[in-house]
C-alpha cells in the first residue's frame, strides 16, 4: 500500500479529475483516489497522510448538504463518522470552487471540510495563499491564506496544473515523505 491516500467527494467530476492529478504527481507515493461515498472510515484509518478534496455546491455547501442533492458523498460521510479520530494523522486539504459565480461563499464547502477534520484530531498541512483569486468571501480563508489547495477549473482552468504541481511539492515537503 502507498504511504498517501486520496479521497475526494463529487457532484460534476471536477474534484476526481484533480484528485487524479494529484495522484500522478504523487507517483507511487499515493493509491488511486477514491470517492469518499464509496469508502467506510476504515479506508481513512488505514493511511497515516491523507489528501482530501471537495467541491463546494451552490451557496457554499458540501455536497449532499443541498435539499435537492441526491448525492450524499461528504455530508453523508461526516454526519456517519462524526467521532472520527484522526488524532497522529496527517491530512491536507483540495477544494474546487468558481470565485465569479459565487464569490461570497467561494470554496466554503473546504472550510466546512477543514472544521471536520480538524475536530478529528487530524494535523493539517498545504495551506494556500489566497493571491491570485478574485472573491468576496471564503469559509476557507484562515488569515491571508486558505486552508488547503483552492481550484477554480470554471474561471482558471489554465492555473490548475501549475497550482496542483506546486502544492504537491509543498504536501510532500511538509508531510516530510
Amino acid at each position: 500500500m502507498a504511504k498517501v491516500g486520496i479521497f475526494f467527494g463529487t457532484d460534476t467530476g471536477s474534484t476526481r479529475k484533480v484528485a487524479k492529478l494529484i495522484a500522478q504527481k504523487l507517483g507511487d507515493s499515493a493509491d488511486k483516489p477514491l470517492n469518499v461515498n464509496r469508502i467506510d472510515d476504515s479506508a481513512l484509518l488505514a493511511y497515516d497522510y491523507l489528501i482530501l478534496g471537495t467541491p463546494t455546491l451552490g451557496s457554499g455547501l458540501l455536497p449532499g448538504l443541498e435539499a435537492d442533492c441526491e448525492l450524499k458523498s461528504w455530508a453523508e460521510f461526516l454526519e456517519q463518522y462524526d467521532d472520527l479520530d484522526l488524532s497522529g494523522k496527517k491530512v491536507a486539504l483540495f477544494g474546487m470552487g468558481d470565485q465569479v459565480g459565487y464569490p461570497d461563499e467561494f470554496v466554503d464547502g473546504l472550510g466546512e471540510l477543514f472544521d471536520y477534520v480538524e475536530d478529528c484530531g487530524a494535523e493539517l498541512f498545504g495551506r494556500w495563499p489566497n493571491v491570485g483569486y478574485e472573491f468576496n468571501e471564503s469559509a476557507a480563508l484562515d488569515g491571508d491564506e486558505f486552508v488547503g489547495l483552492v481550484v477554480d477549473k470554471d474561471n482558471q482552468a489554465s492555473l490548475t496544473d501549475e497550482r496542483v504541481s506546486h502544492w504537491v511539492e509543498q504536501v510532500i515537503a511538509e508531510f516530510g515523505l
